[in-house]
């Protein structure tokens, strides 16, 4: 279903106007941090690596709500500006948040020989059951922002109906059809996001180099131009696709959606300057599935008028309704 009347409209900040103004202000406008004072927890996969969850208790009662587990997206970590500020709404409540770093980010750069992608819905189910294993009686509501939306509709898709603590699922910019993703991305007018993400995937790169010398180090001939171009030389491989086209095809979520069974909404922006609202042009009839694209908001923007929520972070606030 795809719906603009299940939310509170989005009107954009009468400076903050177009996608790429949204999306810059959304990254570079400050807020207010708060302290680390999480317990963290180091999660053990199948293969050996290892991912780790930070968990943010907020005082007595702990709210009806259950639990909440926040995954972020490509090249970003627990510290991340809008793990923090969604975390904060969310402890100001009385629920329990989960931030998860996931293979090789923040504080799990170390502890990964494999890279994040997508895919992995198996270290999310990991995830899951730590939570569970905390916090027996919580359901835990999904939260996933750009890559780590396509993370977690991946595994709403894999679970499926079976029984699981997982109660509902929000996605939020996701780039839900890779393929056309990466050619929106090729666009000369997404060349600074493209720049962007490709020095921070490089760093990445060497920081591996550095911390895991019993690997063979990543060597490349020539940087990478693009982020799909550094798919298709490092993170395919290493994930073992055949190409980047490969790992794309496979990993996006697009194709899996009618197989949601759990409650699932999706929040995009058709002027959202990394992932083209065409993807969500035809997204069928499910009763599981609400898809929700606001004219303006840009990529994890959404820099409202304030005149709605007590600030101007409308998708922080959007993201505490849901799970409210």
């Amino acid at each position: 279903m795809n719906s603009s009347m299940s939310l509170p409209p989005f009107c954009p900040h009468r400076l903050v106007i177009g996608g790429h103004a949204q999306t810059l202000a959304g990254f570079l406008l400050p807020f207010d941090s708060f302290p680390y004072t999480a317990q963290s927890h180091h999660v053990e996969l199948d293969d050996g690596d290892q991912i780790v969850l930070h968990e943010d208790r907020p005082p007595e009662p702990i709210s009806a709500a259950g639990a909440v587990l926040l995954v972020h997206g490509l090249c970003g970590c627990h510290g991340s500006g809008y793990m923090q500020r969604v975390a904060a709404k969310f402890l100001a409540r009385g629920v329990r948040v989960f931030r998860m770093d996931m293979r090789g980010c923040g504080a799990g750069e170390h502890l990964a020989r494999h890279p994040m992608h997508s895919d992995r819905t198996s270290d999310v189910l990991a995830a899951l059951n730590r939570i569970a294993a905390i916090c027996p009686s919580a359901g835990v509501s999904l939260i996933g922002f750009s890559l780590g939306g396509n993370l977690v509709l991946n595994t709403a898709s894999a679970i499926g109906s079976s029984g699981s603590n997982l109660a509902r699922v929000l996605a939020v910019c996701p780039p839900i059809d890779l393929i056309a993703s990466s050619r929106f991305m090729s666009r000369p007018a997404a060349r600074i996001y493209e720049r962007h993400f490709v020095s921070l995937l490089l760093q990445h790169v060497r920081q591996r180099n550095r911390r895991l010398q019993d690997l063979p180090p990543i060597r490349l001939a020539r940087r990478p131009r693009s982020r799909t171009e550094f798919d298709h030389l490092v993170t395919a491989p290493l994930a073992g696709f055949r190409s980047g086209e490969e790992y794309y095809r496979k990993t996006s979520p697009a194709p899996r959606l009618a197989s949601i069974r759990v409650p699932t909404k999706i929040i995009a922006a058709a002027n959202d300057p990394l992932v083209p609202a065409c993807s969500f042009a035809d997204m069928g009839d499910s009763e599981w599935l609400d898809v929700v694209v606001t004219n303006c908001g840009g990529h994890l923007g959404f820099i409202s008028d304030g005149r709605t929520d007590p600030d101007r972070r409308w998708i922080d606030w959007r993201c505490v309704d849901w799970v409210d």
